[in-house]
């Protein structure tokens, strides 16, 4: 495993992530944003942030197999919300656990959040972002 995540001491400790990722690897890998699209470019969950966050993150990790990786290897990820306030953290949190469980994420990488106007077409929420580093 190509990335070490890290809570540092003098540092608040966040459920949800962890403050920092030491990478090791060799293969730098950047994964366009990723929006709640099926297969067959058919947005999933329509109006439900949840189940878009979900599918935004089990795209990345579908991008991360097809180079021989895994959420192991993702160093951070950004993310952009449509509309963000604070009390969408809720169904934000909701669909990074379910995906989490889904891929066998435990802790999430290191993230930034940004809340956004618009994305591409009306029906996105959000979108998600990832760096790797796979050895």
């Amino acid at each position: 495993m190509a990335i070490t995540l890290v809570n540092p001491s003098g540092l608040p400790e966040i459920d949800a992530y962890r403050q920092v990722s030491i990478a090791s690897g060799s293969k730098l890998v950047f994964i366009a944003g990723q929006v709640a699209w099926d297969a067959d470019g058919i947005t999933v969950g329509e109006g439900d942030l949840a189940a878009q966050v979900e599918q935004c993150y089990l795209n990345i990790g579908t991008a991360l197999a097809e180079v021989g990786g895994s959420f192991d290897d993702v160093a951070k990820l950004t993310v952009y919300v449509v509309d963000w306030t604070p009390d969408k953290l809720r169904l934000f949190l909701e669909g990074v656990a379910r995906a989490a469980a889904k891929l066998g994420v435990t802790p999430v990488p290191p993230g930034t959040l940004l809340g956004v106007a618009a994305l591409d077409v009306p029906d996105h929420l959000v979108e998600v972002e990832a760096t790797a580093i796979i050895d």
